[in-house]
C-alpha cells in the first residue's frame, strides 16, 4: 500500500484471550474480536434485524441470538425425518425466511413476534438446490437456486412471501451444462433498490442483472476464472447501482489468487480484473464497508480475513481465522460473522 503513515494493526481476540500483530498500512488500529457462539455448527447464512442476529445453519437448526445480552435462542426444525441444511436467508420487518439446499426444497416462514412458522414453498426435485434469497423490500423477494432445466431456477414472491411461484425457464436465466451457483454465503443475489445481479460459477462464470425485480435477465460474461465444476464466483456486492464486486475462485486450489477478484463501475455492464496474484485466494464471502465511499471492503474466505482501504486495489490480511463462511456489517466499525463451529462479532477501530 502507498500509506505512508505505518500503523501497526493488533487483533485483540476476546474469546481466546490473545493479541497478535498483522500487516501495517490500514485504516484501523485495532479489531476486538467478540465470540457469539461457539459450537459444533456451520452457519452460512445470517440476517442482522437491530440488536439480534438471526442465524440459518445445519443440523436443522435456525435461531438468534440478541448482541446485548448474548442471550441464544435456538430450535430444531422436525420436518419428517428429513435431515435439512439451511443456507439461505432473507427477513422483512415482521418475519425471517429461510430456505434449505437438496430435495425436497423446504421454505420456512418465522413470525419474529411469535416465532410461529410455516412452510410457504416446497419444490420436489432431484435436481433441486437453492443457493441464496433476498428481500427488495416488505412484499417482494427472489431465491435462486440450480437449475433444474436449463436456467436457474428462480422463485419470487409478491405478498411478503406467503406465496412463492417459480420463473418460467423463457424469462429465467439460460446457462450452459456444467454451470450452477455456489451456497456459500447468501451472496449469490445482490440487490439495490430495483436492480438485482446473481452471480453464477462452474463452466461459466457469469453476471446475470434484472432491473425489474427478477422478471427479466441480461447476461453478463465476466473474466472470472472459469471452466471446472469448483470455479467462479462465489461471492458478490455492490457499493450502490455503479459499482460492484464478484469474487470466488477454484475452490480445489484455495491458495490462488488471481482470476478470483473483478469490479465493476458501470452497474455491472462490464467487470475488470484486480489485484491479480496477490490478496486472499478462495473467497466465502466479500462486502462493501458501509459509509466508507467504497473504498473499505472485507473478504473472508479459507485464506484468512483480508480488508482493503482503496476500492479492491490492494488487500491486506487481518488474521489467520480461515473457518468463516459470511460476514455482514452492521455499522461501518460493526460486523458479524459466522462459520466453522462459530459466530463472532468484530469490533474495527
Amino acid at each position: 500500500m502507498k500509506n505512508k503513515i505505518s500503523l501497526l494493526l493488533v487483533i485483540i481476540a476476546v474469546y481466546y484471550g490473545n493479541s497478535q500483530s498483522i500487516s501495517e498500512g490500514t485504516n484501523f488500529n485495532k479489531i476486538i474480536i467478540d465470540t457469539l457462539i461457539k459450537d459444533k455448527i456451520s452457519i452460512r447464512a445470517i440476517a442482522i434485524d437491530k440488536n439480534k442476529v438471526f442465524y440459518a445453519a445445519d443440523k436443522n437448526r435456525f435461531g438468534n441470538i440478541d448482541l446485548i445480552s448474548k442471550t441464544k435462542f435456538e430450535r430444531k426444525i422436525t420436518n419428517d425425518s428429513l435431515k435439512m441444511e439451511f443456507r439461505s436467508i432473507a427477513q422483512t420487518s415482521n418475519d425471517v425466511f429461510i430456505l434449505t439446499i437438496g430435495n425436497p426444497a423446504v421454505l420456512y416462514k418465522f413470525s419474529k413476534i411469535s416465532n410461529d412458522k410455516k412452510i410457504v414453498y416446497q419444490e420436489n426435485n432431484p435436481k433441486v438446490f437453492y443457493d441464496s434469497m433476498q428481500f427488495y423490500d416488505d412484499k417482494n423477494g427472489i431465491a435462486i437456486g440450480d437449475p433444474t432445466e436449463d436456467c436457474l431456477s428462480i422463485i419470487t414472491t409478491l405478498d411478503g412471501g406467503n406465496s412463492w411461484q417459480k420463473l418460467s425457464c423463457k424469462n429465467a436465466p439460460k446457462i450452459v451444462d456444467g454451470e450452477a451457483a455456489f451456497a456459500a454465503s447468501n451472496t449469490n443475489i445482490v440487490i439495490k433498490n430495483n436492480k438485482t445481479w446473481i452471480v453464477s460459477g462452474g463452466k461459466k462464470a457469469r453476471v446475470f442483472k434484472s432491473e425489474d425485480k427478477g422478471k427479466t435477465f441480461k447476461t453478463i460474461e465476466t473474466p472470472i476464472i472459469q471452466g471446472e465444476a469448483m470455479t467462479g464466483i462465489f461471492t458478490a456486492d455492490f457499493y450502490d447501482e455503479k459499482n460492484g464486486i464478484i469474487a470466488g475462485g477454484n475452490y480445489n486450489k484455495l491458495n490462488q489468487n488471481f482470476g478470483n477478484k473483478a469490479i465493476s463501475k458501470n452497474g455491472g455492464k462490464t467487470w475488470k480484473l484486480i489485484a491479480e496474484n496477490e490478496g486472499f485466494g478462495y473467497a466465502s464471502c466479500i462486502q462493501y464497508i458501509p459509509n466508507s465511499k467504497g473504498k473499505q471492503l472485507v473478504c473472508v474466505g479459507t485464506s484468512g480475513i483480508f480488508y482493503s482501504n482503496n476500492a479492491a486495489k490492494s488487500w491486506t490480511k487481518l488474521t489467520e481465522n480461515k473457518d468463516l463462511f459470511t460476514i455482514r456489517f452492521i455499522d461501518k466499525k460493526t460486523a458479524i460473522a459466522a462459520g466453522k463451529n462459530c459466530m463472532l462479532r468484530l469490533i474495527f477501530e
